[in-house]
Protein backbone atom coordinates (compact mmCIF):
# COMPACT_ATOMS: atom_id res chain seq x y z
CA UNK A 1 0.00 0.00 0.00
CA UNK A 2 1.25 3.48 -1.15
CA UNK A 3 1.66 6.33 1.43
CA UNK A 4 -1.27 8.50 0.25
CA UNK A 5 -3.65 5.21 0.72
CA UNK A 6 -1.80 4.78 3.73
CA UNK A 7 -2.84 7.79 5.57
CA UNK A 8 -6.82 6.83 4.80
CA UNK A 9 -6.55 3.18 5.35
CA UNK A 10 -3.22 2.24 7.19
CA UNK A 11 -4.28 -0.03 9.97
CA UNK A 12 -7.81 0.84 9.33
CA UNK A 13 -10.86 -1.41 9.23
CA UNK A 14 -14.69 -0.70 9.55
CA UNK A 15 -16.43 -1.01 12.67
CA UNK A 16 -17.66 -4.57 13.28
CA UNK A 17 -21.22 -3.06 15.04
CA UNK A 18 -22.55 -1.54 12.26
CA UNK A 19 -19.86 -0.70 9.26
CA UNK A 20 -19.05 2.98 10.21
CA UNK A 21 -16.66 4.38 7.63
CA UNK A 22 -14.56 6.77 10.11
CA UNK A 23 -14.08 4.63 13.49
CA UNK A 24 -16.66 5.55 16.12
CA UNK A 25 -15.55 7.67 19.26
CA UNK A 26 -15.74 5.07 22.09
CA UNK A 27 -16.78 7.97 24.88
CA UNK A 28 -15.98 5.61 27.56
CA UNK A 29 -13.80 4.88 30.56
CA UNK A 30 -14.73 1.23 31.00
CA UNK A 31 -16.07 -2.28 29.38
CA UNK A 32 -18.22 -4.98 30.58
CA UNK A 33 -16.84 -8.27 31.21
CA UNK A 34 -19.15 -11.56 31.15
CA UNK A 35 -16.38 -13.02 34.13
CA UNK A 36 -13.79 -11.48 35.81
CA UNK A 37 -10.62 -11.03 32.81
CA UNK A 38 -13.50 -12.26 30.20
CA UNK A 39 -13.62 -9.48 28.05
CA UNK A 40 -13.97 -8.60 24.81
CA UNK A 41 -9.88 -7.06 24.40
CA UNK A 42 -10.72 -4.17 26.67
CA UNK A 43 -11.52 -3.20 30.02
CA UNK A 44 -9.76 -0.11 31.06
CA UNK A 45 -9.64 2.79 28.73
CA UNK A 46 -6.23 4.22 30.29
CA UNK A 47 -5.05 0.54 28.99
CA UNK A 48 -7.26 0.43 25.31
CA UNK A 49 -9.62 2.11 23.87
CA UNK A 50 -10.77 1.14 20.82
CA UNK A 51 -10.77 4.32 18.95
CA UNK A 52 -7.27 5.52 20.04
CA UNK A 53 -6.08 1.44 18.75
CA UNK A 54 -7.30 2.88 15.38
CA UNK A 55 -4.95 5.93 16.01
CA UNK A 56 -1.88 3.83 17.03
CA UNK A 57 -2.84 1.17 14.16
CA UNK A 58 -2.40 4.20 11.79
CA UNK A 59 0.82 5.72 12.88
CA UNK A 60 2.47 2.51 12.78
CA UNK A 61 1.40 2.40 9.41
CA UNK A 62 2.47 5.39 7.97
CA UNK A 63 5.53 5.11 9.51
CA UNK A 64 6.38 1.34 8.59
CA UNK A 65 6.24 0.57 12.16
CA UNK A 66 4.96 -2.85 13.86
CA UNK A 67 3.43 -0.80 16.84
CA UNK A 68 2.40 3.03 17.46
CA UNK A 69 1.19 4.74 21.12
CA UNK A 70 -0.49 7.72 21.28
CA UNK A 71 -0.32 10.40 24.20
CA UNK A 72 -1.83 13.42 25.28
CA UNK A 73 0.68 15.64 24.12
CA UNK A 74 4.22 15.73 22.23
CA UNK A 75 6.07 16.24 25.27
CA UNK A 76 4.49 12.99 27.16
CA UNK A 77 5.51 10.85 24.96
CA UNK A 78 9.10 11.90 24.80
CA UNK A 79 9.21 11.85 28.49
CA UNK A 80 7.55 7.83 28.18
CA UNK A 81 10.82 7.23 26.10
CA UNK A 82 13.28 8.77 28.74
CA UNK A 83 11.55 7.03 31.08
CA UNK A 84 13.20 3.95 29.51
CA UNK A 85 16.43 5.21 31.49
CA UNK A 86 17.84 5.15 34.41
CA UNK A 87 19.83 7.41 36.96
CA UNK A 88 23.05 7.71 35.81
CA UNK A 89 22.43 6.56 31.98
CA UNK A 90 23.58 9.37 29.36
CA UNK A 91 21.99 11.20 26.35
CA UNK A 92 23.43 12.49 23.09
CA UNK A 93 21.04 14.59 21.64
CA UNK A 94 21.45 17.93 19.17
CA UNK A 95 21.73 21.14 20.88
CA UNK A 96 19.36 22.48 18.23
CA UNK A 97 15.89 21.56 19.90
CA UNK A 98 12.59 22.21 20.74
CA UNK A 99 12.65 24.36 24.17
CA UNK A 100 10.04 22.21 25.43
CA UNK A 101 12.29 19.13 24.75
CA UNK A 102 15.61 20.76 26.69
CA UNK A 103 13.02 21.83 29.40
CA UNK A 104 11.98 18.51 29.90
CA UNK A 105 15.71 16.98 29.74
CA UNK A 106 17.69 19.41 32.41
CA UNK A 107 15.20 20.61 34.60
CA UNK A 108 13.37 17.13 35.28
CA UNK A 109 15.37 14.30 34.31
CA UNK A 110 18.82 15.65 34.93
CA UNK A 111 17.22 16.28 38.44
CA UNK A 112 17.04 12.54 38.46
CA UNK A 113 20.52 11.27 37.14
CA UNK A 114 20.29 11.18 33.57
CA UNK A 115 22.65 13.18 31.95
CA UNK A 116 22.53 15.04 28.84
CA UNK A 117 25.39 15.97 25.91
CA UNK A 118 23.74 18.62 23.81
CA UNK A 119 25.79 18.68 20.50
CA UNK A 120 26.19 19.93 16.81
CA UNK A 121 24.81 16.84 14.98
CA UNK A 122 25.44 18.45 11.25
CA UNK A 123 28.31 15.96 11.14
CA UNK A 124 26.67 13.00 12.57
CA UNK A 125 29.89 10.89 12.92
CA UNK A 126 30.99 13.80 15.72
CA UNK A 127 28.41 11.65 17.90
CA UNK A 128 30.36 8.58 17.86
CA UNK A 129 32.93 10.84 20.35
CA UNK A 130 30.66 10.98 23.31
CA UNK A 131 29.47 7.82 23.28
CA UNK A 132 30.30 5.94 26.28
CA UNK A 133 29.17 2.80 28.03
CA UNK A 134 26.78 5.13 30.38
CA UNK A 135 25.40 6.08 26.58
CA UNK A 136 21.92 4.57 26.11
CA UNK A 137 20.20 6.96 24.13
CA UNK A 138 20.83 9.63 21.10
CA UNK A 139 18.03 12.16 20.68
CA UNK A 140 17.74 13.45 16.92
CA UNK A 141 15.40 16.18 15.40
CA UNK A 142 15.95 16.74 11.53
CA UNK A 143 15.04 19.61 10.60
CA UNK A 144 15.95 21.22 14.10
CA UNK A 145 14.17 23.52 15.52
CA UNK A 146 14.11 26.69 14.43
CA UNK A 147 17.41 26.52 12.55
CA UNK A 148 16.18 23.78 10.22
CA UNK A 149 19.85 21.86 10.83
CA UNK A 150 19.58 18.54 8.55
CA UNK A 151 20.74 15.06 11.10
CA UNK A 152 21.85 12.16 8.41
CA UNK A 153 19.94 9.61 10.32
CA UNK A 154 21.32 7.05 8.33
CA UNK A 155 24.40 8.22 10.19
CA UNK A 156 23.75 8.19 13.72
CA UNK A 157 21.47 5.17 13.14
CA UNK A 158 24.78 3.08 12.14
CA UNK A 159 26.66 4.62 15.23
CA UNK A 160 23.45 3.37 17.77
CA UNK A 161 23.33 0.23 16.19
CA UNK A 162 27.62 -0.40 16.76
CA UNK A 163 27.16 0.58 20.65
CA UNK A 164 24.07 -0.96 20.81
CA UNK A 165 22.34 2.04 22.21
CA UNK A 166 18.48 3.53 21.02
CA UNK A 167 17.87 5.63 18.56
CA UNK A 168 14.83 8.17 18.69
CA UNK A 169 14.36 10.65 16.09
CA UNK A 170 11.78 13.84 16.67
CA UNK A 171 9.87 13.65 13.41
CA UNK A 172 7.67 16.60 13.40
CA UNK A 173 9.00 18.99 11.28
CA UNK A 174 8.81 16.32 8.42
CA UNK A 175 5.91 13.82 8.99
CA UNK A 176 6.38 10.81 7.94
CA UNK A 177 5.07 11.99 4.50
CA UNK A 178 8.91 13.59 3.86
CA UNK A 179 10.94 11.22 5.73
CA UNK A 180 10.31 7.62 7.41
CA UNK A 181 13.24 7.49 10.40
CA UNK A 182 12.41 3.66 10.60
CA UNK A 183 13.34 2.94 7.61
CA UNK A 184 16.86 4.73 8.41
CA UNK A 185 17.64 2.71 11.02
CA UNK A 186 15.90 4.34 13.88
CA UNK A 187 14.55 2.61 16.40
CA UNK A 188 11.59 5.36 18.00
CA UNK A 189 10.34 8.12 16.06
CA UNK A 190 8.35 10.63 17.80
CA UNK A 191 5.56 13.14 16.83
CA UNK A 192 3.97 16.14 18.22
CA UNK A 193 0.88 15.19 16.73
CA UNK A 194 -0.37 18.58 17.25
CA UNK A 195 1.32 19.98 14.39
CA UNK A 196 1.16 18.55 10.88
CA UNK A 197 -0.68 15.30 12.00
CA UNK A 198 -3.49 17.00 13.21
CA UNK A 199 -3.16 20.05 10.57
CA UNK A 200 -5.94 22.04 11.55
CA UNK A 201 -4.37 23.67 15.03
CA UNK A 202 -7.56 22.11 17.30
CA UNK A 203 -5.65 19.20 18.81
CA UNK A 204 -2.72 18.38 21.68
CA UNK A 205 -1.22 15.04 21.03
CA UNK A 206 2.39 12.99 20.73
CA UNK A 207 2.62 9.84 19.09
CA UNK A 208 5.27 6.83 18.94
CA UNK A 209 6.13 4.27 16.35
CA UNK A 210 8.86 1.39 16.71
CA UNK A 211 9.20 -1.94 15.29
CA UNK A 212 10.50 -3.90 17.46
CA UNK A 213 8.29 -5.88 19.66
CA UNK A 214 10.04 -5.82 22.80
CA UNK A 215 10.75 -2.06 22.82
CA UNK A 216 7.00 -1.56 22.20
CA UNK A 217 5.95 -3.45 24.87
CA UNK A 218 8.11 -1.97 27.35
CA UNK A 219 7.05 1.55 26.08
CA UNK A 220 3.07 0.26 26.66
CA UNK A 221 3.97 -0.62 30.18
CA UNK A 222 4.73 2.92 30.82
CA UNK A 223 2.06 4.50 28.95
CA UNK A 224 -0.53 2.56 30.85
CA UNK A 225 1.27 2.95 34.15
CA UNK A 226 1.79 6.59 33.81
CA UNK A 227 -1.61 6.94 32.37
CA UNK A 228 -0.25 10.03 29.59
CA UNK A 229 -3.05 8.90 27.15
CA UNK A 230 -5.13 11.05 24.79
CA UNK A 231 -9.10 10.74 24.95
CA UNK A 232 -11.26 9.18 22.17
CA UNK A 233 -12.40 12.38 20.96
CA UNK A 234 -8.71 13.43 20.27
CA UNK A 235 -8.19 10.24 18.65
CA UNK A 236 -10.40 11.15 16.34
CA UNK A 237 -9.69 14.45 15.41
CA UNK A 238 -6.20 13.25 15.13
CA UNK A 239 -7.54 10.19 12.49
CA UNK A 240 -9.58 13.05 10.52
CA UNK A 241 -6.52 15.03 10.25
CA UNK A 242 -4.26 12.19 9.49
CA UNK A 243 -6.18 11.49 6.15
CA UNK A 244 -5.53 15.07 4.40
CA UNK A 245 -1.59 14.87 5.34
CA UNK A 246 -0.32 13.59 2.21
CA UNK A 247 -2.39 16.66 0.59
CA UNK A 248 -1.78 19.05 2.90
CA UNK A 249 1.90 18.28 2.80
CA UNK A 250 1.86 18.82 -0.83
CA UNK A 251 1.37 22.88 -0.60
CA UNK A 252 3.03 22.96 2.71
CA UNK A 253 6.38 22.40 0.31
CA UNK A 254 5.07 24.11 -2.56
CA UNK A 255 4.27 27.04 -0.77
CA UNK A 256 7.12 27.12 1.55
CA UNK A 257 9.64 26.97 -1.51
CA UNK A 258 7.94 30.02 -3.01
CA UNK A 259 8.33 31.97 0.32
CA UNK A 260 11.95 31.00 1.20
CA UNK A 261 12.76 32.24 -2.21
CA UNK A 262 11.06 35.33 -1.61
CA UNK A 263 12.96 35.62 1.41
CA UNK A 264 16.16 34.83 0.22
CA UNK A 265 15.66 37.57 -2.54
CA UNK A 266 14.85 40.13 -0.28
CA UNK A 267 17.26 42.88 0.09
CA UNK A 268 16.38 43.17 4.04
CA UNK A 269 16.94 39.82 4.39
CA UNK A 270 20.41 38.92 6.40
CA UNK A 271 19.90 34.73 6.04
CA UNK A 272 17.06 32.42 5.46
CA UNK A 273 16.94 28.77 6.88
CA UNK A 274 15.45 25.93 4.77
CA UNK A 275 16.78 23.03 3.98
CA UNK A 276 15.89 23.04 0.10
CA UNK A 277 18.54 25.83 -0.78
CA UNK A 278 21.42 24.37 -2.63
CA UNK A 279 23.88 26.45 -0.26
CA UNK A 280 21.90 25.26 2.79
CA UNK A 281 24.89 22.75 4.49
CA UNK A 282 23.36 19.28 4.63
CA UNK A 283 20.88 19.99 1.26
CA UNK A 284 22.20 16.62 0.07
CA UNK A 285 21.37 14.89 2.86
CA UNK A 286 17.92 16.47 3.40
CA UNK A 287 17.66 15.37 -0.49
CA UNK A 288 18.68 11.99 0.29
CA UNK A 289 16.37 11.23 3.10
CA UNK A 290 13.57 13.71 2.75
CA UNK A 291 10.79 13.44 -0.17
CA UNK A 292 10.54 17.18 -0.10
CA UNK A 293 11.99 20.03 2.04
CA UNK A 294 8.79 21.23 3.99
CA UNK A 295 6.74 24.22 5.14
CA UNK A 296 9.00 25.51 8.19
CA UNK A 297 11.54 28.39 7.27
CA UNK A 298 13.53 30.71 9.42
CA UNK A 299 15.22 34.15 8.84
CA UNK A 300 17.01 37.18 10.05
CA UNK A 301 16.53 40.36 9.10
CA UNK A 302 20.37 42.50 8.21
CA UNK A 303 21.32 44.64 11.70
CA UNK A 304 20.07 41.31 13.47
CA UNK A 305 17.18 43.80 15.46
CA UNK A 306 15.07 42.71 17.92
CA UNK A 307 12.62 45.62 17.39
CA UNK A 308 12.45 45.01 14.58
CA UNK A 309 11.65 41.44 14.09
CA UNK A 310 9.04 42.03 16.52
CA UNK A 311 7.67 44.69 14.71
CA UNK A 312 7.33 42.49 11.66
CA UNK A 313 5.59 39.60 13.53
CA UNK A 314 3.52 42.33 14.69
CA UNK A 315 2.47 44.25 11.23
CA UNK A 316 1.92 40.16 9.44
CA UNK A 317 -2.01 40.08 8.69
CA UNK A 318 -2.22 36.47 7.18
CA UNK A 319 -0.04 35.35 8.85
CA UNK A 320 -0.78 34.69 12.86
CA UNK A 321 1.53 35.36 15.41
CA UNK A 322 1.09 32.09 17.85
CA UNK A 323 2.89 29.26 19.01
CA UNK A 324 2.98 26.44 17.24
CA UNK A 325 3.06 25.13 13.62
CA UNK A 326 1.79 22.51 11.10
CA UNK A 327 -1.18 23.79 10.55
CA UNK A 328 -3.65 24.90 7.57
CA UNK A 329 -3.32 28.45 8.33
CA UNK A 330 0.44 30.51 8.29
CA UNK A 331 1.65 31.40 11.74
CA UNK A 332 4.74 33.04 12.55
CA UNK A 333 6.75 32.96 16.21
CA UNK A 334 9.65 34.55 17.66
CA UNK A 335 11.37 31.89 19.50
CA UNK A 336 13.86 33.68 21.39
CA UNK A 337 10.74 34.81 23.68
CA UNK A 338 8.42 32.06 22.41
CA UNK A 339 9.08 28.71 21.77
CA UNK A 340 12.80 28.71 22.85
CA UNK A 341 12.20 30.88 26.12
CA UNK A 342 13.60 28.07 28.35
CA UNK A 343 16.68 28.17 26.81
CA UNK A 344 18.75 30.25 28.51
CA UNK A 345 20.00 33.05 26.20
CA UNK A 346 23.82 32.40 25.69
CA UNK A 347 22.74 29.21 25.05
CA UNK A 348 20.26 29.65 22.53
CA UNK A 349 22.50 32.21 20.63
CA UNK A 350 25.07 29.51 20.17
CA UNK A 351 22.67 27.62 17.56
CA UNK A 352 22.06 30.86 16.19
CA UNK A 353 18.64 31.50 17.95
CA UNK A 354 19.08 35.09 18.16
CA UNK A 355 16.87 37.91 19.15
CA UNK A 356 16.27 38.49 15.76
CA UNK A 357 14.90 35.26 14.48
CA UNK A 358 11.75 34.83 12.98
CA UNK A 359 10.20 31.84 12.69
CA UNK A 360 7.57 31.07 9.98
CA UNK A 361 4.80 27.98 9.83
CA UNK A 362 3.80 28.21 5.98
CA UNK A 363 0.75 26.98 5.55
CA UNK A 364 -1.82 26.21 2.81
CA UNK A 365 -3.54 29.44 1.96
CA UNK A 366 -2.23 30.91 -1.76
CA UNK A 367 1.35 31.53 -1.14
CA UNK A 368 1.12 34.84 -3.85
CA UNK A 369 -1.03 36.06 -0.17
CA UNK A 370 1.26 34.78 1.72
CA UNK A 371 4.04 36.95 -0.11
CA UNK A 372 2.40 39.99 0.01
CA UNK A 373 1.85 39.93 3.64
CA UNK A 374 5.85 39.26 4.47
CA UNK A 375 5.99 42.04 1.73
CA UNK A 376 4.20 44.79 3.66
CA UNK A 377 5.48 43.51 7.55
CA UNK A 378 8.76 43.77 6.59
CA UNK A 379 8.63 46.94 4.46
Amino acid sequence: MKFNTKTIHGGQEHDKAYGAVMPPIYQTSTYAQSTPGGHKGYEYSRTHNPTRAALERSIASLENGNHGLAFGSGLAAIDAVIKLLKPGDEVISTNDLYGGSYRLFTKIYADFGVKFHFIGMENAHKIEDFVNDQTKLIWVETPTNPMMNIIDIKAAAAIAQKHNVLLAVDNTFATPYLQQPLDLGADIVMHSATKYLGGHSDVVMGLLAVKDHELAERLYFIQNASGAICGPQDSFLMLRGIKTLHVRMQRHCENGRKVATFLNDHPKIEKVYWPGFESHPNHDIAKAQMKDFGGMISFVTKGNNYEEAIKIVENMKVFTLAESLGGVESLSGHPASMTHASIPKEEREKTGVVDSLIRLSVGIEDADDLIEDLKQAIG
